[in-house]
């Protein structure tokens, strides 16, 4: 008898609300510091300078006001975990929309303080049911502001990564939700539940096909911190290096996620 699928996991609206307004915050308070120096330094994002990440971090909380202003969808077709793996498709543009916004808000202080704005009106305008027209689908808005954590904690990991002692902090809830949505998105990617992927103190999934494992120590297990794991779903780190320098532990011959990552995208 095959195993009874188990429960989307739920997120609480408020919480993550909050969580993405605190993270959003963080980083503008990083922003209003930075000299033109800073802001025209390198990122590991290409050819993106870190002015072309602030503006890109922007859009995390603008997407929302520009996808409400889109016709409702009749019907949701997309789960949250199939978020991930859409946004490749619109790379392109990210990247434009990133170069064009940069170019044209000289005030970055301003031009977040609108986005956050803009965000806070919609969310109070709208039910957390009401339906966006997303990459992956059509998503429930509490849904879609669940991927606004993870596109904040991920570009705060990679402002971070840009200004070595920058130290932007990260919002307890956000880094959660984060941890917790990308662990989900590669059990839906490699189900199974011959492999124990366990990202403390956040997540915990089984994935992957093989022998399931329902008791005592699993077989194959795979473990690492937050901020490694957000970087390895997030294609900022390979599985490889990880492994070498022993960012992650992995026991196991099912216990190699290499083929599996990177998640977003």
């Amino acid at each position: 008898m095959p195993p009874a699928r188990k429960r989307p996991r739920s997120y609480d609206p408020a919480k993550t609300r909050a969580a993405v307004l605190a993270q959003f915050g963080h980083v503008r308070t990083a922003v209003g510091t930075l000299t033109p120096e800073q802001l025209a330094a390198p990122t590991r994002l290409g050819d993106w300078t870190v002015r072309e990440l602030v503006a890109h971090i922007g859009v995390a909380l603008l997407a929302v006001d520009r996808l409400l202003g889109e016709p409702e969808p009749p019907k949701q077709d997309a789960r949250l975990t199939d978020w991930p793996a859409a946004i490749a498709a619109d790379a392109g543009a990210i990247a434009d929309t990133a170069h064009r916004l940069a170019a044209g808000h000289a005030d970055l202080d301003a031009y977040l303080a609108d986005a956050e704005r803009r965000f806070t009106a919609r969310l109070d305008a709208h039910p957390s049911g009401r339906l966006l027209p997303t990459s992956a689908g059509a998503l429930p808005l509490t849904n879609y502001v669940v991927t606004r954590a993870v596109e904040l904690v991920v570009h705060t990991d990679d402002l971070n990564a840009a200004l070595p002692g920058l130290d932007v902090p990260y919002d307890r809830q956000a880094l959660a939700t984060c941890v917790r949505l990308l662990a989900d998105a590669l059990a839906a990617k490699a189900p199974g539940g011959s492999t124990e992927v366990r990202v403390p103190p956040f997540a915990v999934v089984q994935c992957v096909e093989g022998p399931r494992h329902t008791r005592g120590t699993p077989p194959n297990v795979v473990e690492t911190d937050p901020l490694t794991w957000i970087r390895l779903a997030g294609g900022r780190l390979s599985w490889t290096d990880a492994v070498a320098s022993a960012e992650v532990g992995a026991s196991g011959e099912r216990a190699d996620l290499g083929p599996y990552l990177p998640l977003l995208g």
